[in-house]
């Protein structure tokens, strides 16, 4: 397998597992809980491989869990074809530069020659897999789309208890429901922004900027010196606008427990703060550079696939995604050493702060055969522990007995990561339902608000802060009709 997993990043792995294990867990862009870092979920892992556990292919109460099953034993001799619907389009190509898919099942059949698997890629898969999942064809496995946690057991295959689960996985709090398991995630990621790092050596740039107006400086200076655009938008492909509310937990607080806990109950939360901080100054970059003319002649001819050459190429300064795309835009050109990632430029109280969290989530059909079931169940342990399949996705790692980080990660030094801490008991639907009855859908498919921003700024028909101001009263609406206690 064309693997990626070269190196163990000391330093990496030491500030990420120091800062976020420390902030509870939770949910980052629709995600959550941090990573373990102990012996005991090390041990863990390690006995479930090979220990007295060995062999087990249930738990106690004859449920087939995730903890149950021992990869290298269990299954080895199953005869299964399971379907796994996903997003990843471009690992089906042959010309992918990275580990494709095909790669990946090959090394999979290495072990189990008698499980089919059989990869179904949808490039719209937001929208269409909402589709397939009401409809029931989708197969045995597929990443969670933008469904209410509460309907989980519906459609998915319950995984294990959270605390046995988050013993061997990180970031599956926001994959439960009721202290159940239904997903694993695929890869975690850090929230900050890529860049050309030739780019901004053109423009004279010799430092990463922390506030949104170094970060305004800095693109007005890559317009001025050179030919790349200083900021992509995206804006035409949608789920990329969306992005954008990734940012608005802890890397715009500090606090892992504002996303899921504090936002519901502050009073107008889209308003300036007045230190620079706060989900009003996340817009407020997007909102500036495209009414100063800093973003492409026309947002409405963006290209997904093609922005990918391009910053490659030097031909973007800046994009704001998560860190999942750094590895994309690597492998698009001749020119990966140029591509960097940095902390999105906020600072709250002097500080920096990057929201983490999982990716996509795998989860198992719960009307597929048993058999199929535990095709799938361990297809998707093995993507989780034993592909290298988040290293090659520039991802935090998945299983609690993986340190091993990729280098991008080394460029957040001095940033504290914040995952978010799960929504309270009893206010697991409330964030749902607030989004549903305002309509801004924050981290659940809101791309249409931000893709307004980018409209307004353009056209200069709306100022930012009539924007906010808009949002606010959308919020304060659903708030009061749901009877919503004001708190902050």
């Amino acid at each position: 397998m064309k693997g990626r997993k070269l190196m163990s990043l000391g330093l990496a792995a030491v500030m990420v597992l120091g800062t976020l294990a420390g902030c509870g867990s939770g949910s980052s862009s629709g995600t959550a809980d941090a990573p373990a870092d102990s012996a005991g979920a090390a041990e863990a892992t390690a006995e479930a491989e090979g220990g007295e556990a060995a062999g087990e292919t249930e738990a106690a109460d004859g449920a087939l869990t995730y903890a149950s099953v021992v990869l290298g034993e269990t299954g080895t001799d199953l005869t299964a074809t399971i379907k796994v619907l996903n997003h990843r389009t471009d690992m089906l190509q042959d010309s992918y530069p990275g580990t494709s898919w095909a790669e990946y099942l090959d090394a999979f059949h290495e072990t189990y020659p008698g499980i089919e698997v059989d990869i179904e890629g949808i490039t719209d898969y937001a929208q269409d897999s909402l589709l397939r999942l009401q409809g029931g064809d989708w197969g045995d496995v597929m990443m969670i789309p933008a469904i209410d946690s509460s309907q989980y057991a519906d459609y998915f295959m319950p995984l294990g208890s959270l605390e046995e689960v988050s013993s061997l996985v990180r970031f599956v709090a926001n994959s439960q429901y009721g202290g159940v398991v239904y997903g694993i995630p695929s890869t975690a990621n850090a929230q900050g922004v890529l860049y050309n790092k030739k780019v901004f050596e053109q423009a004279g740039i010799t430092e990463l900027p922390k506030t949104g107006e170094e970060f305004i400086a800095d693109l007005k200076l890559i317009k001025e010196k050179t030919d790349a655009i200083p900021l992509y938008t995206n804006y035409a492909a949608g789920w990329t606008m969306g992005a954008w509310d990734a940012y608005i937990g802890g890397t715009a607080t500090g606090d892992s427990a504002y996303t899921n806990q504090k936002l519901a109950h502050t009073a107008n939360p889209f308003s300036d703060p007045g230190d620079g901080s706060g989900a009003y100054n996340i817009y407020k970059v997007l909102y500036d550079a495209v009414a100063e003319g800093l973003t492409e002649d026309d947002y409405t001819t963006t290209d997904w696939e093609g922005c990918k050459g391009m910053i490659n190429r030097g031909e973007i300064g800046t994009m704001v995604l998560g860190s999942w795309a750094y590895s994309q835009m690597q492998a698009a050109g001749d020119h990966p050493e140029d591509i960097g990632y940095m902390s999105f430029p906020i600072t709250v109280g002097g500080k920096q702060y990057a929201s983490a969290g999982p990716d996509y989530a795998f989860a198992i059909n719960n009307s597929s055969s048993d058999d199929n079931k535990l095709a799938a169940l361990i297809f998707v342990k093995w993507m989780t522990e034993k592909s290298g399949f988040s290293f090659n996705e520039a991802g935090i790692p998945i299983s609690t007995a993986d340190n091993d980080y990729p280098e991008l990660y080394a460029a957040f030094e001095g940033i504290d990561y914040v995952s978010d801490d799960p929504a309270l008991e009893g206010e697991e639907d409330l964030m749902s339902t607030l989004n549903a009855d305002s309509e801004l859908n924050f981290n659940s498919g809101g791309d249409k608000k931000v893709q307004a921003i980018v409209e307004h700024a353009s056209n200069g028909d709306m100022t930012f802060d009539e924007i906010m101001e808009d949002w606010n009263a959308k919020w304060t609406d659903a708030q009061e009709l749901n009877g919503v206690e004001i708190l902050y």
